[in-house]
């Protein structure tokens, strides 16, 4: 039996507040060829450097920090090794660790299912790419990423 939908004009919000778990910065680990990273923030700072012997290092303390922030830090002071192709594959990556956030935590499906029939948007004043920015114009690609995973999930269902 599916859960009840909300049903609203009204976005749903998720930097913090009810749908903080939608968040990138949310204590959900994800586990993913043979590792396990903290938070999707730690795997998405971490997919960010190549295969090459530095870049592993650098994934490996990315994912060691002890906080999502100090993982998204520590790739910016490291800026100069980030793959080449990155904002080629930097939607593709950040779908796959939702994928598996959603797969691994029946909460998160449970909440993604309670955001019904609503828009989802990241409430980041900061970040005008993944969430709404503060002119609440950006283009809001966590948030359109979580309904679509939303739409794959009712179609599976």
């Amino acid at each position: 039996m599916s859960e009840p939908q909300e049903t609203s004009d009204e976005p749903v919000l998720f930097y913090e507040a009810k749908f903080y778990c939608l968040s990138n910065f949310s204590a959900f680990s994800i586990f993913d060829g043979g590792y396990q990273w903290p938070t999707v923030e730690h795997y998405y700072q971490g997919c960010k450097f190549s295969q090459s012997r530095l870049a592993t290092q650098l994934m490996h303390s990315v994912g060691t920090c002890s906080s999502a922030h100090d993982a998204k830090k520590l790739a910016r002071a490291n800026s100069e090794y980030v793959r080449p192709d990155w904002n080629d594959v930097k939607l593709q990556v950040m779908e796959g660790a939702l994928c598996l956030k959603l797969g691994q935590h029946s909460y998160v499906k449970k909440m993604l299912l309670e955001t019904g029939d609503r828009k989802i948007i990241e409430n980041s004043h900061k970040d005008s790419f993944w969430g709404w920015g503060p002119d609440r114009k950006g283009e809001s690609h966590l948030g359109r990423l979580w309904m679509k995973l939303l739409e794959e999930l009712r179609a599976s269902t």
